[in-house]
């Protein structure tokens, strides 16, 4: 009956509010880069919307490990990536502002691609060499400002809660700009909306915060760049709640 009454709930009062939320967030965060707020409206009206999101989802939020971020330091904060959740609970609940590092096909999404672009987001296009080096440049202009990135290494959301290796990429721009690595492991966004669902399910989330990984005396050319990126996927690792681990007979 409970699960009869949300999804009542869902599709009446949480889609379309969501839908209307957006749209004006978008609005807003769009006019107010335009007008040279970009400090200001890259940051605030999203994280307000994601909060409000993961609040009428009636999804409980955990965050552990705040007091690991310096806020007047840069960093590439990377994440694993379980659903469309992770987005409004990184944005939301980190404390930080930050640029994300989406796919190119985000740019697509009426109001929310304009919005984003505005906002000085980077849309990694993986389409050619040539695209995907250009994003590259975009993301460690980004940093050289003195902005954070967030980006999830796996390069797309999870299929059943666990992880899957890392690609090297934020690393590299981490070592490039010499910024330590900031991993945060996300539970529960797999629960309330995976990949491939619609179906929006009541489930608490947690973001857990780790220490900061310095890139400091990586030395790429001796497997320093794969140390790191190998370093980053166990510490995420770590913190998984049992059911997304992955055991040993798999």
């Amino acid at each position: 009956m409970v699960r009869i009454l949300y999804v009542i709930y869902t599709w009446l009062i949480f889609v379309p509010i969501f839908v209307v939320l957006t749209i004006l967030t978008a609005l807003i965060t769009f006019t107010g880069c335009l007008l040279g707020g970009e400090k200001i409206f890259a940051y605030y009206p999203g994280m307000i919307w994601s909060r409000l999101t993961c609040y009428l989802a009636l999804c409980p939020v955990k965050v552990r490990g705040r007091e690991y971020i310096n806020r007047k330091q840069s960093y590439v904060f990377a994440a694993n990536h379980q659903g469309a959740f992770d987005i409004f609970l990184i944005y939301g609940f980190l404390g930080v502002p930050i640029k994300w590092v989406m796919k190119a096909e985000l740019s697509k999404i009426p109001f929310v691609g304009s919005a984003c672009r505005a906002a000085g987001f980077i849309f990694v296009d993986n389409s050619t060499r040539k695209a995907a080096a250009r994003s590259v440049i975009e993301a460690e202009k980004a940093l050289k400002n003195g902005a954070s990135i967030a980006i999830f290494p796996e390069g797309s959301r999870t299929y059943d809660g666990k992880m899957v290796k890392f690609k090297k990429g934020a690393f590299q721009m981490a070592f490039d700009q010499h910024l330590s690595i900031i991993p945060i492991t996300l539970n529960g966004p797999f629960n309330v909306l995976p990949i491939h669902s619609l179906n929006l399910k009541r489930h608490k989330m947690e973001m857990v915060i780790h220490p900061s990984v310095s890139t400091d005396g990586i030395d790429v050319s001796h497997n320093g760049l794969k140390e790191l990126t190998e370093q980053t996927h166990e510490i995420v690792s770590s913190a998984l709640w049992e059911e997304y681990k992955i055991t040993l007979l798999e």
